[in-house]
């Protein structure tokens, strides 16, 4: 007489090896980026620590003081324009960012990615870790620091395109909106845990507040090198379809003008459509990315999507510390409700792009929403626990929605567009341009806080607010077609279905 399994061992055995082997991939680019995001985020607790009002803070009998208003200071962020090296450093960072993504894509397309994530992971801990041993070497050199910023920037990006390229090797298109939005939570995660272990040790040796996430990273680099399966054919896993049957009567309307895209008769994909070639020898070229419909257009509402969003990444603890008279880690803690509803906005505009088809309307939809709550968290988020609260989750979640949107599936979507007769490499590439130019505003954002918030806080969310209203204006076109989808006078797009 045979027993019955165990219910864990029928739950284990109800998936297939392809599903067992996707969701490792998803789990493990998910650890990947959390960490890239985690190792960028000490800087933004640890600047209302190398800038403190000293007045306010308890002095040692036997110190020596020479200046009793920056006694407490980190020289050189001692003067009265250390909101400017704030935004120096930044921007460092930020520049050689947005200048190594576009050459990043190129790399990541000729290198296997696991080798390539695995340099660039344990690169950034090496980096991320000089910064902090600045503190214990007693280093007070801006020159250093922002030497550091640099090549940690260029670093950086090996992350994103090779992660987006690893998980759009192993999904198809189906439901991609949905599971890229939970798996992009990544950046807010990596930016929650960023926060709460660099406030862990900010007020005391904020030196560790880089060192332990140098250490996650690079640790994180060593398991990419050994686990990372850059596509299902390695393990011969069955790969997946990025245009399915029914592609061909859902076409989505930013993407029906292609001159090779597939042709229908009568509802049935015609021959040369059927033709796929699964990998081609030849890379992408940068134009040839370019002419891929909807990349220029969802490139530059990123820019400033994007503007938005690290302008938040890296000046709202500063801001709340100021503004609502927060301590460093308080401020830092707090920061982290922002990226919370990052979460949720990330998996929603997942969820309703999937359904509707219409990823440039669903972002244009939130950022036009995103106006007016950065308005009114300006003008009443600081009255109380509560509305501040409440204001940087619904904020969060509306800026960092559209963008979570562009970089995960939209980038995916267009990087297998089917004007690119199976191309996989093409993935990398179309990222990085994407990501890249984004990056152009993520540089931006800073840089203007910096100059601007000396004048006051509400001109530089003045600022935010225009930007988020420029990216709406990009979407135009594509929201105009996919509103004609919709109405029956173009083709129609996922989710909607002839009755």
């Amino acid at each position: 007489m045979s027993t019955a399994l165990a219910p864990g061992i029928r739950l284990i055995t109800s998936f297939s090896r392809d599903s067992w082997y996707r969701s490792f991939i998803l789990l493990l680019t998910f650890l990947f980026y959390t960490a890239y995001h985690l190792s960028r985020k000490p800087i933004s607790i640890v600047k209302s620590e190398l800038h403190r009002n000293c007045s306010t803070v308890i002095r040692p009998t036997d110190l020596n003081i020479t200046n009793n208003d920056t006694w407490c200071d980190w020289a050189p962020f001692d003067q009265d324009n250390y909101q400017t090296l704030f935004g120096v450093l930044d921007n460092c960072f930020l520049v050689a960012y947005a200048i190594g993504m576009f050459f990043s894509g190129i790399f990541g397309e000729r290198l296997p990615l696991r080798y390539y994530l695995s340099a660039g992971m344990l690169s950034s801990g090496l980096f991320t870790t000089l910064f902090g041993l600045g503190y214990y070497w007693n280093i007070h050199s801006l020159g250093y620091y922002a030497a550091i910023q640099v090549m940690n920037g260029l670093v950086q990006t090996t992350g994103w395109p090779a992660v987006v390229a690893c998980v759009g090797n192993w999904f198809g298109k189906g439901k991609r909106g949905f599971i890229m939005g939970v798996w992009n939570s990544h950046t807010s995660v990596g930016n929650i845990l960023g926060s709460l272990i660099a406030g862990a040790f900010v007020s005391s040796r904020w030196g560790m507040s880089f060192i332990v996430p140098g250490i996650i990273i690079a640790s994180t680099g060593i398991l990419c090198f050994f686990f990372l399966v850059e596509k299902p054919e390695d393990v011969n896993c069955s790969p997946p379809q990025h245009h399915s049957d029914q592609d061909s009567d859902e076409v989505e309307p930013l993407l029906q003008n292609s001159p090779h895209s597939d042709r229908t008769v009568n509802g049935a994909i015609s021959t040369e459509s059927q033709e796929v070639i699964e990998d081609h020898a030849e890379a992408i070229s940068f134009c040839g990315a370019l002419r891929i419909p909807g990349v220029v257009e969802f490139s530059l509402c990123l820019l400033f999507a994007k503007l938005v969003s690290y302008t938040f990444l890296y000046w709202l603890p500063l801001y709340i510390s100021n503004v609502a008279h927060f301590k460093a880690k308080e401020a830092g803690d707090m920061s982290t409700l922002f990226d919370v509803g990052g979460i949720v906005g990330g998996i929603m505009a997942g969820l309703v792009s999937d359904y509707t088809g219409g990823r440039a309307t669903t972002c244009c939809v939130m950022l036009l929403v995103a106006a007016p709550m950065l308005f009114l968290y300006n003008y009443i988020g600081q009255r109380s626990l509560g509305t501040t609260i409440g204001m940087l989750l619904v904020c969060g979640g509306l800026v960092n929605g559209p963008y979570a949107l562009i970089t995960t599936a939209v980038s995916a979507d267009l990087g297998t567009h089917e004007s690119l007769r199976g191309n996989s490499r093409a993935l990398s590439t179309v990222t990085a341009i994407i990501d890249g130019t984004g990056s152009i505003g993520a540089a931006l954002g800073p840089l203007l806080a910096g100059v601007i918030s000396p004048t006051g806080w509400n001109n530089v969310f003045y600022m935010l607010i225009s930007a988020d209203v420029l990216a709406c204006l990009f979407l135009s076109r594509l929201v105009y077609k996919e509103a004609q989808g919709w109405c029956g006078r173009g083709p129609r797009v996922r989710g909607f279905k002839e009755i």
